[in-house]
């Protein structure tokens, strides 16, 4: 593909500093993880970081900190990466999905409310593509049924409700560092929380200490050894220090696609709720009208890739991947997330697409979807 779909904003600062952590002698886990453990929490305002590998390894040591797994239940969206439901199955415990209000993407309370029962011991939900889920009402659910708030914020660093970073409103939050990513470390994810003995027990489930690799203590936890490098942490340090140009260059070709968009009949328009306050896309997601079918919407993708465009399909509904079959989900389940995922496509997005190109893009779009279904409804 000549335009891809992600491309991680490294500049000389992020060159420097890996080269510089290459000359140290700790080139796993070593200070330069912990440094970037302090800056991250400070950057939230959260009390505790933990760094690890990924964000499924991450979930899965959160979830065994917070002691759920075998006969446990965990609520979740069906809409997203599938690795977020993944690690709850890892863990033992049963991922129980709840749609998803259309406008945002993100958890429906009225949903999850539905799907609480006596085993249900945790929500977690997530800031897909950038927009805040609606915290305040799923807070009030976890405190009034006596469950775990866990916030996914992957796909969302940057973005604040009611003026409040993402990250700063579950039990703990989970952020990932693979592209496409603002902070792109290659892979990598931070666990914060501001609970002391949480973060203390995520540690032990992530990753024997440094000074612990050369003795023969026992211990009552089996590590996952999930530990993040210390070059992956030279690397989130120098983007982080970065973090405000590398939101705002995202921000400008956010605004390029948002006046191509404007004489694009058919289509949703990006959407924020009235008390988000700032937003910062993972993807430029395009939502298809209602008479576009799942088929039309694969034919666009394909006229996009092939002029060179790395446009994808987002998402495939996880109650519909065939892992989650033996649990008894079946298409119709689940639909709002359905229509959704069936029209949704997710273009380029990063801050070395020029304006020629985005133009590119939203007019090769557009010829696809004549091609396929002119004049769809746009809901």
């Amino acid at each position: 593909m000549s335009i891809l779909l992600s491309d991680p904003d490294i500049s000389g600062m992020e060159l420097a500093a890996v080269a510089e952590a290459l000359r140290s002698p700790n080139i796993s886990t070593g200070p330069e993880v912990t440094a970037f453990e302090v800056e991250f929490a400070a950057y939230l305002g959260r009390g505790y970081a933990v760094a690890v590998s990924s964000a499924t390894l991450g979930l899965l040591c959160l979830l065994r900190a917070m002691e759920i797994g075998v006969g446990d239940e965990v609520i979740c969206s069906p809409h997203g990466f599938r690795e977020t439901a993944h690690a709850i199955h890892v863990a033992g415990a049963k991922p129980v999905f709840a749609d998803i209000d259309y406008w945002s993407g993100t958890l429906a309370p009225a949903k999850v409310a539905e799907k609480i029962t006596p085993r249900t011991r945790a929500i977690l939900g997530a800031n897909n593509n950038g927009h805040p889920a609606p915290w305040d009402a799923l807070r009030d659910l976890a405190t009034m049924h006596g469950l775990g708030l866990i916030e996914d914020s992957t796909e969302a660093l940057g973005s604040r409700l009611h003026g409040q970073l993402v990250g700063t409103f579950g039990d703990a939050a989970l952020f990932d560092f693979s592209a496409p990513s603002a902070l792109a470390c290659g892979e990598g994810t931070m666990v914060v929380t501001d609970d002391a003995a949480l973060a203390s027990s995520i540690r032990r489930h992530a990753a024997r200490r440094l000074e612990e690799r050369g003795s023969v203590l026992a211990t009552g936890t089996a590590p996952l050894q999930a530990g993040m490098s210390s070059l992956t942490a030279a690397l989130g340090r120098a983007q982080l220090r970065r973090l405000p140009e590398l939101l705002e260059r995202r921000k400008l070709t956010e605004a390029l696609y948002e006046v191509h968009m404007q004489s694009f009949e058919g289509i949703k328009p990006p959407y924020a709720a009235p008390d988000v306050t700032e937003m910062h896309w993972m993807f430029y997601l395009v939502h298809l009208g209602t008479r576009f079918s799942r088929s039309s919407r694969d034919a666009i993708v394909d006229d996009l890739n092939g002029a060179g465009i790395a446009a994808v399909a987002y998402s495939s509904p996880l109650h519909l991947q065939r892992l989650y079959f033996e649990s008894g989900y079946r298409r119709g389940d689940f639909l709002v997330t359905e229509k959704i995922a069936d029209r949704a496509i997710a273009l380029p997005f990063h801050a070395h697409l020029t304006a020629d190109e985005i133009e590119f893009i939203v007019e090769t779009l557009k010829d696809a979807s004549v091609n396929v279904g002119a004049g769809a409804a746009i809901y």
